[in-house]
C-alpha cells in the first residue's frame, strides 16, 4: 500500500563519511518488509520530485524504520541537516521487498556493496530470528559478505549479530582487497542461495555466479527513480516475459521490484 504520511527524526549521525544513518518514528514502519524503500520529500519546493531511499531496519515494536543513505545531491544533503523531533513527509512503502521466506533452511549469502549494505541488515535480522532460538549463538548457515571502498565498514558490528560477517574493501584496508566475488573465492566460500543488492557490476557478478553455481538468487536493483510508483516508466529493466502494464520484455523496477529473481532479469 501506497500512503503518503507525516514522520518525525527520531535520531540521526554520520556513521561514515557523507553516509548518514537516520531513524524514523512513522506508522509506515508496521507494513514494512525488508528490501522495500521510501520517498522522502524535500521541504525545498524548488525540489520537485522526491528522493527514493532504501528501508534499513525496523523497530521491533514497529513503530519506526530506519534509514542508512549516503549524500548524493541537494535531496540527500537537505535530509543530512534533519534533527530530533523534525517533522517530514513519507510515500511508502513502496517496492516488492526480498521474500525472506525462502531462506528457510541451508546456507545463504547475503550480499551487499557500497550503499546497497543497509537493505540487506532487516533482511538478515528476520532469516537469523526465524532460524534460531538461543539469540546468543550466530547462525554458521548465513554468511554475510559486504564490499565497501575503504575502512570506513559502517554497519558491520550490527550484521555481526545475524551471521558470518566477511569483508572486501576497494583499496585492501579491511579483509579481501577487492569486492564481495573476490571475498567468496578468498574465503571458499559457498551456499544454496543468494540474496543481494549493490551497484549493477556487483550484481552482473551474483548472477552470473548463481548460474554458474545453479543456485537461486535474488538480487535488488539499484536505479534513479523519478516518480517512485511506475507512471514514469524511467526505471526500467529488460525481462524474459513481457510486462503485463508497457506490453514489452521490461519491468519497472520500482513496482515490481527492486528485488528480482536474478534469471528474469538482464542486466547490462
Amino acid at each position: 500500500m501506497k500512503e503518503k504520511r507525516s514522520a518525525v527524526v527520531l535520531s540521526q549521525e554520520e556513521i561514515a563519511p557523507a553516509v548518514y544513518d537516520m531513524w524514523i518514528e512513522t506508522s509506515l514502519a508496521e507494513q514494512a518488509k525488508p528490501g522495500q524503500f521510501l520517498c522522502i520529500y524535500p521541504k525545498d519546493k524548488s525540489t520537485l520530485l522526491p528522493r527514493p531511499i532504501s528501508i534499513c531496519e525496523v523497530r521491533g515494536d514497529r513503530k519506526a524504520l530506519r534509514i542508512v543513505y549516503r549524500v548524493a545531491g541537494t535531496g540527500t544533503a537537505e535530509f543530512s541537516g534533519y534533527k530530533k523531533g523534525e517533522a517530514i513527509e513519507l510515500l511508502g512503502t513502496l517496492g516488492n521487498g526480498f521474500p525472506p521466506e525462502k531462506a528457510n533452511t541451508g546456507k545463504i549469502f547475503l550480499m551487499g556493496g557500497g550503499i546497497g549494505v543497509p537493505p540487506i541488515l532487516e533482511l538478515a535480522k528476520q532469516i537469523a530470528a526465524a532460524r534460531k532460538t538461543d539469540q546468543n549463538i550466530i547462525v554458521q548457515d548465513i554468511i554475510i559478505v559486504l564490499g565497501y571502498r575503504d575502512e570506513k565498514t559502517f554497519l558491520k558490528e550490527d550484521f555481526e549479530k545475524y551471521g558470518r560477517v566477511y569483508i572486501a574493501t576497494e583499496d585492501g584496508s579491511v579483509g579481501t582487497k577487492g569486492n564481495v566475488m573476490d571475498a567468496i573465492r578468498d574465503n571458499g566460500l559457498t551456499a544454496d542461495m543468494i540474496f543481494a543488492c549493490g551497484p549493477m557490476p556487483m550484481l552482473r557478478a551474483v548472477k552470473a555466479y548463481a548460474a554458474d553455481q545453479k543456485i537461486k538468487a535474488y538480487i535488488s536493483l539499484e536505479e534513479h527513480m523519478a516518480c517512485g510508483v511506475g507512471a514514469c516508466l524511467g526505471c526500467v529493466v529488460k525481462t524474459k516475459e513481457v510486462d503485463h502494464h508497457s506490453h514489452v520484455h521490461n519491468a519497472r523496477i520500482c513496482t515490481d521490484g527492486p528485488v528480482f529473481d536474478a534469471e528474469e532479469v538482464e542486466i547490462v
